[in-house]
């Protein structure tokens, strides 16, 4: 058991390379605040996805309310472009470690400016949410790629700091698409769907500025792929799935909450949501000051602080209360996701972090579309929706005790000294 133990974290490590491969860069150049900058606009396009359009859809629905099916189709159009990134992701990653990185960034960027933008001259409503699948499917490229490609040009505490920042960013981000979609949907549903035009461009910049890591090539001349190690991966990605779930639950379920207690207003719902959204800004914002520590240290203390919000948030009416549930949630999801996204990549080495952040990036969106679906199979049995968020309280802290007698033994740090995994020294590629 020990031997296949050794040999299975023995894959994780490839063969020496000379340093200015480690550091994923040709020698003479360094990543940057540009590069960084590129690649954490397109983390957050994603986003896009999901909230742009979440406030015109009552006006979709009115439009196509001859369309067969509409009640169905409409919601599907925001839903569909989550569900098909996670089912792509994994192929993307394949395909990131294969071949080309940045040429498979590239191509995925100017597909999502055309498929994303394609509502604008579409009519049948079967026609948009086909094009929201192919869209989702960009999206499973990009933030698969653009995340990699953070993972190849740093390493070690600064590589852990950054995948938080991209986190952090696709938080924030999401606040500002929604109240963007609010606002240009005073013109109209088609509205907008005119900023998926924007993405285009970054495209040149990305081409100037980005570059494709060295890579090391079989007898063959196709990229040599190490294997990707399950051990390593498998319990990060499953933990992870729940993860998803539990950031994506209070940002669908907290409106409902809020009109379940009597707060009618807009107005108030979106401050609410903003302050949790700052809340978990902040949790993102802290994790490369715990960085340090073990995952089995800060996963269970996210999932027992997100256990904590939820009960808050269940045990009363009161709106103040309720607020500070929130925001308890929202810092503890907010430090959760980027703990996660660095305990599932920070040990893999070049050729397996494509394939190694496609699974992980899967996990997370797959959670998130789960969630509407436990809440809904959760409220009736338990009484309704705040019932629903108690027994769900119950599982973050389940989860948090799992994850720490499941780890009891790994004390590795998620930013250790020397960044083995990438055959880096510690700091050669943090630049």
């Amino acid at each position: 058991m020990t031997d296949a133990l050794d040999r299975d974290r023995a894959r994780t490590v490839p063969p020496p390379v000379a340093p200015e491969h480690a550091a994923g860069a040709p020698e003479g150049r360094r990543a940057g605040p540009a590069q960084l900058g590129l690649l954490l606009a397109g983390i957050c396009l994603p986003v896009l996805g999901s909230t742009l359009i979440a406030p015109v859809l009552p006006q979709m629905q009115r439009h196509f309310a001859a369309t067969p099916g509409n009640g169905v189709l409409v919601p599907m159009v925001l839903a569909l472009p989550g569900l098909f990134l996670a089912l792509t992701a994994p192929l993307a990653g394949f395909f990131a470690d294969r071949t080309n990185r940045k040429l498979l960034l590239l191509t995925a960027m100017g597909l999502y400016s055309v498929v994303g933008s394609a509502p604008l001259y579409l009519g049948p409503l079967p026609a948009i949410a086909a094009s929201r699948v192919l869209l989702g499917a960009c999206e499973g490229v990009i933030l698969t790629c653009c995340t990699t490609l953070i993972g190849d040009y740093w390493s070690g505490a600064r590589r852990a700091k950054y995948l938080s920042l991209s986190t952090l960013a696709s938080s924030l981000a999401a606040t500002v698409f929604l109240a963007l979609g609010g606002l240009l949907g005073v013109s109209g549903w088609r509205t907008p769907f005119w900023m998926y035009v924007l993405p285009l461009l970054l495209v040149v910049p990305m081409a100037r500025l980005l570059w494709q890591p060295p890579r090391t090539t079989s007898p063959g001349g196709r990229a040599a792929l190490d294997p990707l190690p399950r051990r390593l991966i498998l319990v990060p990605c499953l933990v992870t799935l729940f993860g998803g779930l539990f950031f994506f639950l209070l940002v669908v379920e907290l409106p409902f909450v809020l009109d379940g207690i009597g707060i009618e207003s807009t107005a108030t719902v979106g401050a609410v949501g903003a302050v949790m959204a700052l809340a978990t800004a902040s949790g993102a914002a802290l994790f490369p000051r715990l960085a340090g520590r073990p995952a089995r240290v800060l996963v269970p203390f996210a999932f027992a602080g997100t256990a904590v919000g939820l009960v808050v948030v269940f045990a009363t009416g009161a709106v103040p209360v309720v607020v500070v549930g929130a925001v308890i949630t929202g810092f503890s999801t907010g430090l959760l996701l980027p703990t996660l996204l660095v305990w599932a990549v920070h040990r893999l080495g070049y050729t397996q972090r494509g394939r190694g952040t496609g699974w992980w990036s899967c996990a997370l969106t797959f959670g998130q579309f789960l969630t509407p679906l436990v809440v809904a199979g959760l409220s009736a049995p338990a009484g309704g929706l705040r019932p629903a968020l108690g027994v769900l309280a119950l599982g973050a802290a389940a989860l948090a005790g799992a994850v720490l007698l499941g780890q009891r033994s790994n004390d590795e740090p998620l930013t250790p000294a020397a960044d083995h995994a990438s055959g880096d020294p510690a700091g050669l590629s943090a630049r």
